[in-house]
């Protein structure tokens, strides 16, 4: 028996396993959507990936941080699948499997440029995609809700697709972000600008453009009061030659007083001198220890500071530079919980006429930074212990604590100007002759309401200042430009930190976070035709009537949401409490009912865990009670890898949300690895899941589900995955993502039953199911084999035993010989070599490189396979497009894609993520490279094209 996984096989074993195109299909009571089927699986990862390198501006991403962001690409993707008929569920349309699989491939393409991050705004195609979507689903309006809504990506994507969409998230920082993407927007939809020097122009203000040109001209107007108030506490640089120059910011290191009685120094805690490590701009700090105390100086040359010489502290420890003293880490957090921790201004940067220049510290720009604490600083505590933050053990008590003073006054400065700005917009829309009418929180969409917006949106440019304006920023040298204070979702301890000037041109200016929060409020779907609902819920609470539910929850164990969103909560709470007063009602986030495996808060591992599976559970089982049940429920999951070999599964997380999906009546239909980025590297080779994010898609399962045996639970996996992994197949998949893909109908199978029953009379778990699933996978990939022509099944088997190695000829002629071949054959075709009694396989590395597949004498799939590969890895894509036309007169293009995943799956097996990576990438552009390839047939051109773009394609 085979796989199915080729079309157009003569072997009669796939005739036994697979429709041919002759046959009628038969109709099923439940219509199955694309994403129960197959997915472009490829094109969706690449599109993701390409969105993470375009140029951010008008991505809600930039609006204001939040974690986790899903890539819109493939919330769009998700959703569009999610919602659209697989032609197997329409067989009054499309009643052979060819109609089927033709009519999927132009749903694929359609769905391939909906990812597209370029697409994002294309009217056409957005049409297309609803036409589509109400074709299936025979309605034009579908409410939506995601109840975990976190950054927005998903609910915004429902709105863009035509979709009513309803969100919530327990975590009021999520629900102001939400609200800012898809219920502000359409309110206001269409409207110009109210503010007296708006930009001008002729053609009609679309969407929420005249909501952004306000936030802009309302935006300038905070700065320059800002400026008016504080300004005098940026002074300018003076270079060596006399000349003014606007500060971009101070490099300041954090100090303590050496242990050393007889030379008491304050000592600088500095990771690195170096201020730029750019060719040609090399430039570096030299403390001068004088009198005790330092001057700084700044030189400029390649000679710098190297090894133990360059900086003052690291993970071990620190070192004093007046007589190197060793300094303890124990020794610099009590110090620091003593609030004897100071701080030394090193470096000055500021805006030179080609590129950063560099200043040395003086008394007048130390004594700038001077300033009292301002009064009405957020006063709220730090968590005790928060997963990921550091800065508690460094004296660090409340959240103001993370800022400078004079941080602390331009933020507090910035913040009360955000109610006054509200009055300037209310009165400019009054005199545009816009009424009143209600607030926003009310429902509003009047002067005050317009006024409660363009205050919001300035908040949120405050709130993106503090990212970049505490005392956790940090200096990169290697680019001369700053960290923010969330590089990552933590809160590390930071010693030498970089100030930036808020009034600058450069680096995180106020302004600057203004332009990125005016340029996502006009790239928003506003329309009045599908206004979005945002409201802070529990979701085990709220109700799900009717609705199309897909949702990112959290992720176990690997974020505090709430611990982290506080930074942005106490700045946040102090611009818009009169604005957004239900919402920001709490001193800080809510944390008792987030539903995140927390040991602090739930009395250890154990009480965390059964806290999130019955928080989980009960979210699921409301779901499954009222949800719409025409479509499938999606559920996007994200877990840390864990080395879990022995098992051949992924984490604990991962485990306890199948479990509860299943738990609470849901049968998993399938099961997708989303990826948000290529990281260039296998990945935990062996385990069970590969891509970074998981999609799920789950039915309510039947109240009258039957129990089966473990015998009869493997019999119907073996009769089902060969069928399911030939449409997965049509998708593009990579091999890389197959086996986690291939848990969706796995998964399927075993959630279909109320129980499987195990040989003892116990019930069977999730990870012994996935393990059996792993296990039939690798049957059903090996039964492939008999397909293949003589000297390939040979390789395969060799392969399998020896790899590369070298084994005696003995060896070699007894295995050929079984598998219908002889060495000397092998050796003629180029797979082979025998001498001296050794004998072993040709590796790709050391195959000729100068091949006409044409000439050849003897071809196998297993060279054509190999020699590709080894191809695609050292010349490119463009010279296995030329061969393609040539290959495909010798052996089936589909046997190669075939030979390409059982090749992936071995060098799995052997952990050679060198094999892996090479028939992986061979597999995952084939689709491409194919397509590619019949185009320049098409035109019957001979040259060929000189890049390939695998952002786009």
């Amino acid at each position: 028996m085979t796989t199915g996984i080729a079309v157009g096989r003569r072997d009669d074993a796939v005739q036994r396993i697979r429709h041919t195109e002759r046959d009628i299909v038969t109709h099923t009571s439940t219509k199955k959507k694309l994403i129960e089927v197959a997915l472009p699986l490829e094109a969706i990862n690449s599109a993701a990936e390409h969105e993470k390198s375009v140029p951010r501006k008008g991505h809600p991403a930039t609006m204001h941080l939040y974690w986790a962001p899903r890539p819109l690409a493939a919330a769009r993707a998700i959703l569009f699948a999610q919602l659209v008929d697989d032609p197997s569920s329409r067989p009054e349309e499309f009643p052979t499997t060819a109609e089927q699989d033709a009519e999927r491939q132009r749903l694929h393409r359609l769905l391939e440029e909906l990812a597209k991050w370029e697409n994002s705004s294309n009217q056409d195609l957005l049409a297309q995609a609803r036409a589509e979507i109400a074709r299936s689903t025979g309605r034009s309006e579908l409410p939506f809700i995601d109840p975990f809504s976190g950054g927005g990506a998903i609910p915004l994507e429902a709105q863009r697709l035509g979709l009513q969409p309803h969100a919530s998230d327990l975590n009021p920082v999520a629900v102001l972000k939400t609200k800012g993407l898809i219920e502000i927007p359409p309110r206001f939809a269409d409207e110009p600008p109210v503010h007296p020097q708006a930009e001008s122009r002729t053609t009609p203000w679309r969407g929420a453009e005249g909501l952004a040109e306000d936030v802009r001209r309302y935006g300038e107007w905070v700065r320059d009061k800002a400026a008016e108030r504080v300004g005098h506490l940026y002074p300018e640089a003076i270079a060596p030659g006399g000349t003014e120059h606007r500060v971009i910011g101070w490099l300041w290191a954090r100090t303590v007083t050496s242990p050393n009685p007889a030379n008491p120094i304050e000592v600088p805690l500095v990771r690195t001198w170096w201020l730029s490590k750019k060719k040609g701009r090399e430039t570096y700090i030299v403390p001068h220890v004088e009198d005790g105390r330092i001057r700084y100086e700044i030189r400029r040359d390649r000679n710098g500071p190297t090894g133990a010489q360059d900086g003052t502290v690291g993970r071990s420890g620190a070192v004093s530079i007046a007589d190197g003293t060793p300094i303890d880490l124990k020794y610099v957090r009590a110090e620091a919980q003593a609030g004897r921790m100071g701080a030394h201004l090193i470096a000055v940067v500021a805006e030179g006429q080609r590129g950063r220049l560099y200043v040395e510290p003086t008394q007048v720009h130390a004594e700038a930074a001077m300033v009292p604490r301002p009064a009405g600083a957020p006063e709220a505590d730090l968590p005790p212990v928060a997963p990921s933050f550091r800065v508690q053990a460094y004296g660090f008590k409340q959240w103001s604590d993370l800022f400078t003073n004079r941080q602390l006054m331009a933020l507090t400065t910035f913040s009360d100007l955000v109610g006054e700005v509200r009055g300037r917009a209310v009165a400019d829309a009054n005199q545009r002759g816009m009424v009143d009418g209600e607030r926003l929180e009310n429902g509003g969409d009047g002067a005050l309401a317009y006024g409660d917006a363009v205050a919001t949106y300035v908040a949120f440019a405050i709130s993106k200042l503090a990212d970049w304006s505490s005392s956790l920023c940090s200096w990169i040298n290697v680019i001369e430009g700053v960290r923010d204070t969330f590089a990552r979702q933590a809160l590390p301890m930071v010693w030498d930190y970089f100030e930036i000037n808020p009034f600058s041109g450069s680096v995180g200016n106020f302004l600057a976070h203004v332009e990125w929060v005016a340029a996502g409020i006009a790239a928003m779907p506003a329309s009045g035709t599908h206004p979005g609902e945002v409201r802070q819920a529990d979701a085990a609470s709220r109700k799900y009537d009717g609705m199309v539910v897909s949702t990112d929850p959290p992720y176990y164990d690997n974020i505090g949401y709430s611990d982290l969103s506080d930074f942005f909560y106490v700045w946040l709470r102090r611009s818009l409490s009169d604005i957004h007063s239900k919402t920001l009602a709490t001193v800080l986030t809510p944390k008792t009912d987030e539903l995140v495996a927390n040991p602090h808060r739930h009395g250890g591992k154990a009480g965390a865990e059964k806290f999130f599976v019955e928080g989980f559970n009960e979210v699921f089982r409301r779901i499954r009670e009222g949800a719409d049940r025409s479509v499938p429920m999606t559920v996007y999951y994200a877990y840390k890898q864990q080395d879990t070999r022995d098992t051949g599964t992924t984490s604990t997380g991962w485990h306890t949300l199948l479990s509860g999906l299943i738990d609470s009546g849901w049968e998993i239909t399938a099961t997708w690895p989303v990826r948000n980025e290529r990281t260039g590297r296998m990945i935990s080779i062996g385990t069970n899941a590969l891509g970074s994010n998981i999609v799920l898609a789950c039915r309510p399962r039947a109240a009258e589900a039957e129990s089966t045996t473990r015998r009869a639970f493997i019999a119907t996996l073996r009769s089902e995955l060969p069928s399911a992994l030939r449409s997965m197949l049509q998708g593009s998949i990579a091999p890389v993502d197959l086996a986690q893909a291939t848990i969706g109908p796995g998964i399927a199978v075993f959630s279909r039953y109320s129980r499987v029953r195990e040989a003892d009379g116990s019930d069977m778990s999730v990870r012994d199911a996935l393990l059996l699933i792993n296990a039939t996978l690798d049957d059903v990939l090996g039964e492939q084999e008999a397909d293949f022509d003589p000297d390939t099944r040979f390789a395969v088997k060799w392969y399998r035993q020896f790899g590369w190695d070298e084994a005696t000829s003995g060896e070699a002629d007894q295995l050929a010989q079984s598998s219908d071949t002889t060495v000397g054959g092998l050796e003629r075709g180029g797979i082979f070599r025998a001498k001296g009694g050794r004998a072993n396989l040709i590796a790709p590395s050391d195959l000729d490189g100068d091949w006409d597949p044409e000439s050849d004498a003897r071809v196998s799939i297993w060279e054509v396979t190999v020699r590709l590969a080894a191809i695609l890895d050292t010349t490119g894509v463009d010279k296995v497009v030329q061969l393609l036309p040539r290959v495909q007169t010798r052996v089936s293009l589909d046997a190669v894609k075939e030979l390409g995943f059982l090749l992936f799956r071995e060098a799995e097996k052997k952990s050679s993520a060198r094999d892996a990576g090479l028939f992986n990438a061979l597999v995952s552009v084939w689709s491409d490279v194919a397509e590619m390839s019949r185009h320049q047939s098409r035109k019957g051109s001979k040259g060929i094209q000189q890049a390939f773009d695998f952002d786009e394609n």
